[in-house]
């Protein structure tokens, strides 16, 4: 097995040194295709964790009666009553009581010029209810139909909160649509790029095949090869992208609007070990489906 796989070693870094104008094609490809795709990772993952974040924002608020808004009252053991229907939802991560006094603070705080002047206090009680999962507000709302005696209204932001989860829908699709089309490209580009070098040798193959060498045996020092060529080429997307990270992010993160810490991209060290991996897995594959026709002797 191993003077074997020395055999392939040597004959794939011959070839690497050999044909340089290839190898430098290819590996340029590989950089080009992994530095794109890192971008494309890092900008997604950013976006996704923006909308994981505005999801978690999305809550169920049912607001309770008040002597102004209904004929009665809600009592105290209605009040209960809708906690208890409330936390025995699958749904439901918490439920937070705001009495009126605090909902007046709150709108204090916001909009102090509304409520300064203020005779009584209008607003009412409330629960505010937090889904473990954004989509689950209208699950939730849709449990409070018809309105429980004691409840003015169940308010989620419907048209705000299909929207954001429409977005999110949307934002995950491209997300995932555009990695695999990056990949797929580089492994086209890595292909064509290494078909040049397979096609200058294709008498080297015939020979092989016609004494008797395996499929395997002749893929083997190719597919070595374009696992070098896409070592090399992640490595130098790699260190561009550090380039680009120390030189950018510094700039981009001053914005007001993007300094959340809530909201981040996948950590670095985990991109460049997906760039490695995929430019290893690309490299591969690129050599071995170009070889595929020149093995069919």
């Amino acid at each position: 097995m191993w003077p074997r796989a020395r055999l392939f070693l040597q004959e794939a870094l011959s070839s690497v040194s050999s044909n340089l104008s290839t190898t430098i094609a290819a590996t340029m490809t590989v950089l080009i295709g992994m530095f794109l795709l890192g971008l494309f990772i890092a900008l997604g993952t950013w976006v996704l964790s923006w909308t994981n974040d505005v999801k978690r924002q999305l809550v169920v608020n049912v607001y309770f009666c008040t002597d102004v808004t209904c004929e009665n009252e809600v009592s105290r053991g209605q009040i209960e009553d809708i906690r208890s229907k409330l936390v025995s939802l699958p749904q439901v991560k918490d439920v937070q009581f705001i009495s009126s006094e605090e909902a007046l603070e709150i709108q204090r705080k916001r909009t102090p010029a509304l409520v300064d002047n203020l005779a009584s206090n209008p607003l009412p009680a409330s629960y505010k209810v937090t889904p473990h999962k954004g989509e689950d507000v209208s699950k939730i709302a849709a449990q409070l139909e018809p309105v429980p005696p004691g409840v003015e209204k169940v308010n989620y932001g419907k048209k705000e909160a299909d929207r954001v989860l429409q977005v999110a829908k949307i934002i995950g699709g491209i997300v995932l649509t555009g990695s695999l089309l990056l990949i797929a490209a580089s492994i086209l580009l890595i292909s064509n790029t290494i078909r040049l070098s397979i096609f200058a040798r294709r008498r080297e193959v015939e020979v092989m095949k016609l004494v008797g060498a395996t499929n395997w045996f002749v893929r083997g020092p190719f597919m070595l090869e374009g696992i070098i060529t896409g070592l090399i080429g992640s490595i130098l997307a790699v260190i561009l992208l550090i380039v680009a990270k120390e030189v950018a992010l510094s700039k981009i993160v001053e914005r007001d609007w993007l300094s959340n810490d809530d909201v981040s991209a996948l950590s670095f060290p985990l991109i460049a070990l997906i760039l490695v991996l995929t430019s290893l897995l690309v490299g591969a594959a690129g050599s071995g489906i170009t070889l595929r026709r020149f093995l069919r002797i």
